[in-house]
């Protein structure tokens, strides 16, 4: 069963890939989720570089993480986070890369924080 879950995810993934590419003008913002944390960064794909990162993890938030309750809501204040960071660089506009991940739940809840803190998704 689970080999059946990694083809399909797999592929998934790669047919979500082939339609997405960043740029340094408009970099490609990939959601991760484990069980407990939410990952979020900008790629620019024509360089190979990561332009800037956020989580649950991170030190700038956890003063606001202690606030929330449940994933969803911290979802929220990571991409809301990593938006203000990228308007500090420059960037205003990305191209949403949800992964292997439906979009909802936590993966929507990124979006929409990104996109509350002026980010265009």
């Amino acid at each position: 069963m689970e080999k059946k879950l990694q083809k399909s995810r797999e592929r998934r993934r790669t047919r979500i890939k082939k339609h997405i590419l960043g740029t340094t003008e408009k970099p490609r913002m990939v959601v991760y989720r484990s069980l407990k944390q939410c990952y979020v960064q900008l790629i620019d794909d024509n360089n190979g570089r990561t332009l800037l990162s956020a989580s649950t993890l991170s030190k700038e938030v956890q003063e606001q993480l202690k606030e929330a309750k449940g994933k969803i809501a911290k979802a929220k204040i990571v991409g809301k986070f990593l938006a203000q960071e990228a308007a500090k660089s420059g960037i205003t506009t990305v191209i949403f890369d949800r992964n292997i991940y439906k979009f909802h739940g936590r993966v929507k809840a990124v979006a929409e924080g990104a996109k509350e803190g002026g980010i265009k998704v």
